[in-house]
């Protein structure tokens, strides 16, 4: 017995549904029609979504949401006013670099320090009685593309239990999360982690486990090359520039996908050695750190399931 397999494309990437029959393409197609509603809703790159009417309302009134999208905003909101690393209102100064997207170029000084005044998530109002949300100055935006692809794919897995699919992989793009035993005797699962200087889907070590998600921040995705100098996506809240340390990427094992999504994003701002300690305390999430040189180092709970290739 094989998988069955479609691609999609959504999220700005392509997507990649499998499900072991008795499942069918009614299933994977579900799943899309599933990622397509909550694009819809918590997209920043269409003018209008429930996130952005928020983001258009900027300095001016709150805006009511539905309790999901409240939910999933609230939740970012907390984490960022932690300042760990990950910040839910780094909009702005995405939106200013434009690093993957038509336009990347290096800001202005000028800019980036005009940027750093609105990105403080202390400056975002939630309104539990309301359901509301308000970003205190004009300008201010708020963006969920670190955690969005992990909320959705956690919403695929619930639905696909429910409608009882055994076996299943979601991949959103590099995120991936597994339902289910695989089909291989001993029932677990073996995923790569990518080797951030060769080709996508060219691993630098395999991952064997059990059903969870497994989710990489990397700077090999997207970056921009000037004057000799490379920028890669991921930003600095107290800079306003790229991330400056001597990772590559960081994958974390967790349950939950917006799990992975927060903590990758966290270790890697973090770094190797505050980010392993962090990890280290958070109950069920574990890490792979992997430098520009390829040195890997891995936590605790992956030290008998994580083979270099």
């Amino acid at each position: 017995m094989s998988l069955i397999n479609k691609s999609y494309y959504a999220l700005g990437t392509v997507i990649n549904l499998s499900v072991a029959p008795p499942a069918n393409e009614g299933n994977l197609d579900a799943a899309y029609h599933l990622i397509q509603h909550f694009e819809d809703k918590l997209t920043v790159n269409r003018d209008q979504s429930e996130v952005m009417s928020i983001n258009h309302n900027a300095g001016i009134k709150p805006v009511v949401v539905p309790q999901d999208t409240y939910e999933l905003i609230k939740r970012a909101v907390l984490v960022s006013r932690r300042h760990l690393g990950f910040n839910v209102a780094i909009g702005p100064l995405v939106k200013l670099w434009k690093i993957g997207f038509k336009g990347a170029n290096k800001p202005k000084e000028a800019d980036i320090q005009q940027r750093l005044q609105i990105i403080d998530p202390n400056r975002i109002t939630l309104n539990d009685d309301e359901q509301s949300v308000f970003l205190q100055k004009k300008g201010m935006e708020i963006d969920l593309g670190g955690i969005a692809k992990g909320y959705i794919a956690d919403k695929i897995k619930m639905l696909w239990i429910e409608q009882n699919v055994a076996t299943g992989i979601i991949d959103l793009g590099g995120n991936v999360l597994l339902v289910g035993a695989s089909l291989h005797a001993d029932k677990l699962w073996n995923v790569g982690v990518q080797n951030p200087v060769k080709s996508r889907d060219t691993s630098l070590g395999i991952i064997n486990t059990s059903a969870k998600s497994i989710g990489t921040s990397g700077i090999y995705e997207r970056r921009l090359i000037i004057d000799g100098h490379e920028y890669h996506h991921m930003f600095d809240s107290q800079t306003g520039y790229p991330i400056k340390n001597n990772l590559a990427s960081v994958t974390i094992v967790s349950d939950k996908s917006i799990d992975g999504e927060i903590w990758s994003t966290i270790g890697f701002y973090q770094g190797i050695e505050k980010g392993v300690a962090l990890i280290e305390a958070q109950p069920g999430i574990e890490a792979v750190f992997v430098t520009k040189d390829l040195q890997t180092v891995v936590t605790s709970g992956l030290k008998n399931k994580f083979k270099l290739i």
